[in-house]
């Protein structure tokens, strides 16, 4: 049954340098990586080594908790490298690529209604398109033995300088359609919410399956917010979800039988000279995207994702594997006097602090200062204000420091994720690192609990 739902908490952040509707190809990365740290509660065993020869679909690790979930190599070329941190931490394998486009072979059938789940999942998991699905709890990699109460797809970005799906996947209508109907057989109950002040695209709109019209700010279009207001989870339950992007990217290895992971990257904010969006493949290097569209190289923050839950990378690093969007920021090291005594009519604030209240429409060149430093916890109600979903932000943050898992499940630690919290972050008075907090709440739980 298809739903509209309008959210009355959220806050929306207007950034300038939205990317504009413009595609660009920037496919020729001088090199490729796939890196483990993008991947939470997984321990990489190495299946290659510096100088192996591989094809797009070959396994490069595999999770020694779950050996069956293996991490491919987008392109054919030669491992150049294996980057280690402390204790031999795996934290990137690079790859040269060869431009040979040579693809792994894999056993598609003709026709998609041969297929069984459990013939889905084993290729799925061959060809190491298997880390695309992500469940709730937890925000991992989904088990693959498990059978989820549903499966959602959130086809809109409702974070600042947030990617147009729509426009991502004009062209691959069928890809997407196709993968649609791949998650049809690993669950009959699919979700696909969409922005319901927009006319729904005639990309999405497919038969048998749910779509839900979400209004509000943001975060309207996250996974959590969504899950809690259409099928909450509860313990012992089990939610799936996949990005847009990765959809089609399924439906097109079951078309036609090669691991191709091109996606669309959008680069984003002030500092970026002609925001837009750029064809690559995942792992490529940021610098093949950036490719000078700068308007400056110094005093910047090159962030893997939105601002709000987005990784620091920078030029010479490489795209996180489940990122749309490269943003770029002026770095925020420098010191204000009195700041809260000013007008600040440039400042953007969730309160009426500053005369920019006046001018709701107003888009910021915002900066990453904090404005102040950590400081002891303010109890208010100033989480509460950004997240529009059934839990106690504030009193779950509490139990998560201090570790008590009852409390934590009592009010919800199942059915959130770091990214639910982000606004937290930003509006926090107190300057307490909210979704640092949820994660390792979370880990916790999986430690302790599974």
């Amino acid at each position: 049954m298809n739903k509209t739902i309008k959210l009355k908490k959220g806050l929306d952040i207007k950034l300038v340098g939205k990317a504009e509707k413009i595609l660009v190809d920037a496919l020729n990365s001088e090199t490729f990586a796939i890196q483990p740290t993008n991947f939470e509660a997984i321990l990489p065993k190495l299946l290659v080594k510096a100088g192996t020869k591989v094809k797009a679909g070959t396994a490069l690790f595999y999770n020694k908790n779950n050996p069956k979930i293996k991490f491919t190599s987008p392109v054919s070329g030669t491992i150049l490298d294996v980057k280690r941190g402390e204790r031999r931490k795996i934290l990137k394998v690079i790859i040269e690529p060869d431009n040979e486009n040579k693809y792994e072979n894999f056993n598609i059938k003709d026709d998609l209604k041969e297929y069984g789940k459990k013939d889905i999942i084993e290729l799925l998991l061959e060809a190491g398109l298997w880390p695309m699905i992500m469940q709730r709890p937890y925000a991992i990699i989904a088990n693959h033995e498990d059978t989820p109460k549903s499966i959602f797809i959130s086809a809109f970005d409702s974070a600042p300088l947030g990617v147009d799906y729509e426009f991502i996947l004009k062209d691959r209508k069928k890809d997407f359609q196709t993968g649609i109907q791949i998650l049809q057989k690993l669950s009959s109950k699919i979700y696909l919410n969409v922005d319901g002040k927009k006319t729904i695209p005639d990309i999405f709109n497919i038969q048998n399956i749910s779509i839900n019209k979400i209004t509000g700010k943001h975060p309207a279009g996250t996974i959590g917010t969504q899950i809690n207001h259409i099928d909450p989870i509860n313990k012992g339950e089990k939610i799936w979800y996949v990005n847009p992007q990765d959809v089609a990217i399924i439906g097109k290895f079951f078309l036609t039988g090669k691991l191709d992971l091109t996606k669309i990257v959008a680069l984003a904010g002030s500092e970026v000279a002609e925001p837009k969006y750029y064809k690559t493949k995942i792992g490529s290097q940021i610098k093949s995207i950036i490719n000078e569209n700068l308007n400056s190289k110094e005093n910047i923050r090159i962030i893997s994702g939105n601002v709000l839950t987005g990784t620091k990378t920078f030029c010479k690093s490489y795209l996180g594997f489940y990122d749309s969007l490269i943003s770029v920021i002026p770095e925020g090291n420098y010191y204000e006097f009195l700041g809260w005594g000013t007008p600040g009519l440039k400042k953007f604030s969730m309160s009426r602090t500053f005369l920019s209240w006046l001018t709701p429409n107003k888009k910021y060149k915002l900066d990453t200062n904090y404005h102040g430093g950590e400081r002891a916890f303010v109890i208010s109600e100033q989480y509460d204000k950004v997240v529009p979903m059934d839990v106690l932000p504030q009193q779950l943050i509490r139990a998560c420091i201090v570790e008590d898992i009852d409390k934590m499940e009592q009010l919800g630690i199942y059915e959130v994720a770091e990214e639910d919290f982000a606004l937290c972050d930003f509006v926090c008075t107190s300057k307490i690192e909210v979704q640092e907090i949820i994660r390792k709440g979370i880990n916790l739980m999986i430690k302790e609990i599974g």
